[in-house]
């Protein structure tokens, strides 16, 4: 159920991610109606939000159940008496499922409007309000305490303090606004807080602001995935390379029971700063944040063995995730992608240096995942070709557990290597909309089937260095 219109791309960009879904090897298998149709869904499909709400359970602190039944009277709360379910996952045992109500037809627009960007607007389709500096125009008598209609500027072209917005927009929701037009235009100071709570969304998904902070993680679904793919053990000394938020790092300190070292670099200071905060948060004391840059986190020439922090020495960690930064096409919602080709490409080279270190870096024997939140061929299926080219010593391993798809065709992987992949695929997603009363209708096998595939756009690869 589209609502939204496409992702618009750049058109170098969109004739590249074409190439991509259109390749030789799609097209022999799929035929050229089915790739134009899968490639078609792709571009609605990134426009609109996944249909669940995905939350982490910081089990260091408390059980899954407590936590469970805690949500749920904090949804039911905000969402004014109406019963929303509370899922468990069952393959991931710490994932609770939230799903999100939506597109809402009965949502009225009205005559106030306030627009904000782009940004703010995907945040505001997976639940969240709006705060104060994402406000880009607001009508022009607008006082605190109005209702109004919020809507996003996708294209990024209204002009901080417009009156009112005839260009591209797109309807979010409605909100009750808590500052007056002035207060946000005429502001000396940087501003700070909520803007506009949201009381009608389009997509009617639990907001987490300072809720159960201490036992919940917002996170991707696949995202998830990639710590238990990892496994990492009690004890064990892990490398996570490019850590920031510290959203996995945390989930691979509480997978080994806050029992060993994980080390998270990351070369902005502020992000490590959040790495921090987040590990603090949680209560989790194995973790050890960096602010270095994972190329350069190789020690070359002599080193002190044992060494905390970065460079370090060759084969000194016993697992390594390396979540690399991509070009993020991936992302949902997302109704423009204004990066270049140039900008796309870009993250290829990047990722390979930090994968070069990366095994360097590990133990023979040891495990090596490597992630984006990406679709593209190049830095994914072919990344992997290349990493088993270049160093013989990696082997492909398969995945545990495996609710995604399997590789995408086109970068030369056998059958066998492109299943033991993990690539989620919004193409795959069916977008039916969920009302209150359809979903009392669906069973719990199909929810979580629903959840597994409408869901971000995301790559797993596994490897073991071999001695």
């Amino acid at each position: 159920m589209s609502v939204f219109p496409k992702i618009s791309l750049r058109a170098k960009v969109e004739e590249y991610l074409r190439a991509t879904f259109k390749n030789d090897e799609l097209l022999t298998a799929l035929g050229a109606v089915e790739a134009e149709r899968k490639y078609e869904s792709l571009l609605n499909n990134l426009s609109h939000p996944p249909a669940f709400t995905t939350v982490r359970v910081n089990t260091h602190l408390a059980s899954v159940e407590d936590v469970r039944g805690l949500l749920s009277e904090e949804i039911h709360k905000q969402y004014t008496s109406l019963t929303v379910p509370v899922l468990r996952h069952p393959k991931l045992p710490d994932i609770l499922l939230i799903p999100v109500i939506g597109p809402r037809k009965e949502v009225q627009k009205l005559t106030n409007e306030v627009i904000v960007g782009a940004q703010c607007g995907n945040a505001v389709l997976r639940g969240a309000h709006v705060y104060a500096p994402g406000i880009i125009s607001a009508s022009k008598f607008m006082k605190a305490g109005d209702t109004v209609s919020v809507y996003s500027d996708i294209e990024g072209k209204c002009k901080r303090g417009a009156k009112e917005f005839l260009g591209s927009k797109v309807f979010i929701g409605n909100g009750i606004s808590e500052l007056s037009r002035n207060e946000i235009f005429n502001s000396t100071g940087p501003l700070k807080g909520m803007g506009i709570k949201m009381t009608e969304p389009i997509y009617l998904s639990p907001s987490f602001d300072k809720m159960l902070s201490s036992y919940l993680f917002l996170q991707n679904l696949p995202s998830s995935v990639v710590s238990y793919v990892l496994n990492p053990q009690p004890g064990q000394r892990i490398l996570d390379m490019c850590a920031a938020p510290g959203g996995k790092t945390t989930h691979l300190a509480t997978l080994m029971c806050d029992e060993g070292e994980v080390i998270a670099l990351d070369k902005i200071a502020e992000k490590v700063k959040k790495i921090k905060q987040n590990a603090a948060l949680l209560k989790l004391n194995c973790i050890k944040a960096f602010c270095y840059d994972g190329t350069k986190a190789l020690a070359i020439g002599k080193g002190e063995d044992g060494q905390e922090g970065p460079p370090f020495l060759p084969e000194s960690f016993d697992r390594i995730l390396l979540d690399a930064p991509c070009s993020g096409m991936g992302q949902r919602p997302n109704m423009v992608y204004s990066w270049s080709l140039k900008e796309v490409t870009s993250y290829q080279p990047l990722q390979r240096k930090l994968f070069r270190v990366a095994v360097q870096l590990l133990k023979p024997g040891g495990i090596l995942v490597y992630s984006t939140c990406t679709i593209t061929l190049s830095e994914n299926e072919e990344q992997v070709a290349w990493a088993l080219e270049t160093f013989p010593c990696l082997q492909l391993q398969s995945q545990e557990p495996h609710i995604g798809g399997e590789g995408m065709m086109g970068a030369g992987l056998s059958p066998e290597q492109l299943k033991k992949l993990q690539r989620f695929d919004p193409s795959e997603a069916v977008l039916q909309g969920m009302d209150f009363n359809s979903l009392q209708e669906f069973r719990y096998e199909d929810l979580i089937s629903m959840a597994n595939k409408d869901c971000i756009g995301f790559f797993i690869a596994k490897f073991i260095k071999v001695p």
